[in-house]
Order: structure tokens, then sequence, then C-alpha cells
């Protein structure tokens, strides 16, 4: 099995404001894609992310506010599906520190490295999100080749 992990600081005095973020469909809209459906706040929950002609259904597995948030993926690239996406929370001095994983990948295809750096951009969305009030989330992310 293989992983994505990737560290960010976002510079917030408050916890619940990057929480929300990753867990309200106005927050995941703002950051990762504005066609975003469902509540990620309750374990069982289903949230639904579309990209173009593509998307994900995630579903909640786990939560305990304001500090963890994981998924897992249920439909949608066959890559994906059977993979966990985790969110941690914490506070360092003016920061809210989010250590991300998205877990289990089968092997690492090309896909997966094309993913990495696509988490990255959208994870700098989400810094921008809370920081400054304005994302990037698709379809005005920034694109890295023909796969988006």
């Amino acid at each position: 099995m293989a992983d994505i992990l990737h560290r960010i600081g976002i510079k917030s005095s408050s916890i619940d404001e990057v929480y929300n973020a990753l867990t309200s469909r106005n927050g995941l809209a703002g950051w990762w894609t504005t066609n975003t459906q469902g509540d990620g706040k309750q374990v069982g929950n289903i949230l639904e992310f579309r990209f173009g002609d593509g998307g994900f259904d995630m579903k909640v597995i786990d939560i305990i506010a304001p500090t963890n948030v994981l998924w897992e993926v249920i439909s949608g690239h066959e890559e994906w599906v059977g993979t966990t996406i985790s969110f941690e929370l914490k506070h360092d001095n003016d920061y809210v520190i989010v250590l991300f994983k998205h877990q289990n990948w089968k092997k690492p295809v090309e896909f997966m490295h094309h993913c990495s750096t696509k988490w990255a951009i959208f994870l700098m969305s989400l810094k921008s999100l809370v920081e400054t009030g304005k994302g990037a989330p698709a379809p005005i992310d920034v694109k890295i080749d023909n796969w988006n």
C-alpha cells in the first residue's frame, strides 16, 4: 500500500474555522470543488465531490470535532475506491497545522503522482480560504496537466 502525505500550516487562531472548512458543504466548496453536496459533520454521511466529467463519493467514517476528519472513498476513480482520506488538526502558536493523509493506494501508479500534486494545490486553496476568505476550488484551481 502507498500513501500521500502533506503538512500545511494555516494562520488562524481558530481550529474550529479550519474544521468547518473540512466538514461543511460551503467550506468544502470553498477550497476543493464548487460542485460539492452533503454534510461532513456526522459519521455515516455521504459527501459528493464532482470535477468536470468525474468525481468521488466519500463516506464519513470518523469525526472527532474539532481535530480529526476521516473519509472512505466509496465511488469514483478505481484507484481511489477503498482508500481513506484524513485530516488531523492541531494548534502550533498562531497556526493550525493540518496533517493530511490519502492512504491505502494499492500501488503508486502515475495517477497517484498527479493526485499528490493536486492535493497540495487544494490544501493551499484551503489555506487561502481560511486566511483570506477566498480559496481556489475546482473549476478555478491550478491545472497541472490533461488530467487537470
